[in-house]
């Protein structure tokens, strides 16, 4: 199994270490941390907005995912507020390019 083999499935997937429970983020086989073995978990996808910007009629955020990484995606629904709660809804590969697109929950 492999991050980028299952996002273009349309699946997030998170490295966690086995041993310290610590997420790696880039996605390795490897704790950065204590160099253990991770183990790969799906992930919910449920996160906060901690910045944000639009251009012309589209927002993209920066969110923390499951209080540990950091993504950037596109805002598929209503004008976002720092702090808001978003869900991962739709993810992937195109022209080489990881994409997500979130929607927000409040």
């Amino acid at each position: 199994m492999s991050f980028e083999l299952e996002l273009k499935k349309g699946n997030f997937l998170m490295s966690e270490c086995d041993h310290c429970k610590k997420i790696v983020w880039p996605p390795s086989e490897w704790c950065n941390q204590c160099l253990c073995k991770n183990s790969w978990r799906k992930c919910n996808g449920k996160g906060k907005i901690i910045e944000f910007s639009k251009k012309e009629t589209t927002y993209f955020c920066v969110a923390e995912i499951e209080n540990s990484i950091k993504i950037i995606g596109e805002i598929i629904s209503g004008t976002p507020k720092i702090g808001q709660n978003v869900v991962i809804s739709d993810c992937g590969i195109c022209d080489d390019n990881y994409f997500f697109k979130m929607k927000m929950l409040d």
